[in-house]
């Protein structure tokens, strides 16, 4: 069952230089729900690290409120808090002869008492925690022997096993390749599901937010935040609020952004798929684009002007 977990109402945030206030965001309305995945995109300087600070108990709203399970994040004793958010930074630093499972046990602080030793509970919570993130192989190896994608999902297990409702990572993708940011993204998206946690990713990454979010929010200097499914934000082109610049547009067909360049306008006879491609190398090369008709033939592919024959785009662009 569903249930909020963080709600913002008519949010003002930002920074106190001398007697006056500097805001950075201002009127803010957000809900954050167990279950889902959240992804916040926006700009760089946009506020995304003040919201998160916010969100964090860092940092007092100038006007409006966040209530995390009923209270203010920075009204929680600091143990309290920490048992209802957890935190991933996209610059942690540890120690590289730590073990994996002695990474993972932080997690637990807690709910240590004054020995500091783990219990049992703390224990099975260490190994649920391995466990979820598909990282047991590796409790005992050192963190200075592990790639960035295996030090990331250990990162993941230390805030899962402190077992709060709400979790908060800043930009857990940055460092990694392809496969292991879509990892990444499915295993949180995974954990939001079967473990019916609140999970908010600060994230520049578009294409994996929307393959794995079930929620963006969009961040934009002076507007609103802009907040929905990703799939009804791209049918409504808000997503292009993403995209300021009138240079660049969201296609939606494709799924992807891309460069308004005249593409359009490129007269290119054929399959939907071929065509596309086609008129994205000619875009890219920046050769003038042929006066004669372009036809291409899907089987086998063949792309026709001025009289020749190509069975490549390269050699196509090439003879241009």
């Amino acid at each position: 069952m569903k249930q909020q977990v963080l709600i913002g109402k008519n949010l003002s945030l930002g920074y106190g230089i001398g007697n006056q206030q500097k805001v950075v965001l201002s009127n803010l309305d957000f809900e954050l729900s167990s279950g889902q995945l959240t992804c916040l995109l926006g700009p760089n300087g946009v506020g995304k690290s003040t919201l998160i600070k916010a969100i964090m108990g860092k940092m007092e709203p100038f006007s409006g409120s966040i209530d995390l399970f009923g209270a203010s994040p920075s009204s929680y004793h600091r143990d309290d808090l920490s048992k209802k958010l957890s935190v991933v930074l996209s610059e942690p630093i540890f120690p590289a002869q730590m073990t994996v499972e002695q990474l993972v046990a932080l997690g637990r602080t807690p709910y240590l008492s004054w020995s500091g030793r783990l219990s049992e509970q703390d224990k099975k919570e260490v190994s649920l925690a391995l466990e979820a993130t598909k990282i047991d192989y590796l409790r005992q190896e050192r963190l200075g022997e592990l790639s960035d994608g295996q030090r990331q999902k250990a990162m993941i297990a230390r805030a899962l096993a402190q077992n709060c409702p709400l979790m908060v990572l800043d930009e857990p993708t940055s460092h990694l390749d392809l496969v292991n940011r879509y990892e990444v993204m499915q295993l949180l998206q995974e954990i939001a599901k079967t473990q019916n946690k609140a999970v908010l990713v600060v994230t520049h990454d578009l294409d994996i937010a929307i393959e794995t979010g079930q929620q963006l929010w969009i961040l934009n200097c002076g507007s609103p935040l802009i907040f929905g499914t990703p799939e009804d934000l791209i049918l409504q082109g808000e997503i292009n609020h993403l995209l300021p610049d009138d240079q660049y547009f969201f296609d939606s067909k494709r799924g992807k952004v891309v460069l308004r360049h005249q593409i359009s306008s490129i007269q290119v006879e054929g399959p939907e798929e071929l065509v596309y491609w086609v008129k994205k190398a000619l875009v890219k090369s920046g050769k003038p684009i042929p006066k004669d008709s372009i036809i291409i033939s899907e089987k086998p592919f063949r792309i026709f002007c001025e009289g020749k024959e190509f069975t490549l785009i390269s050699e196509f662009i090439q003879h241009l």
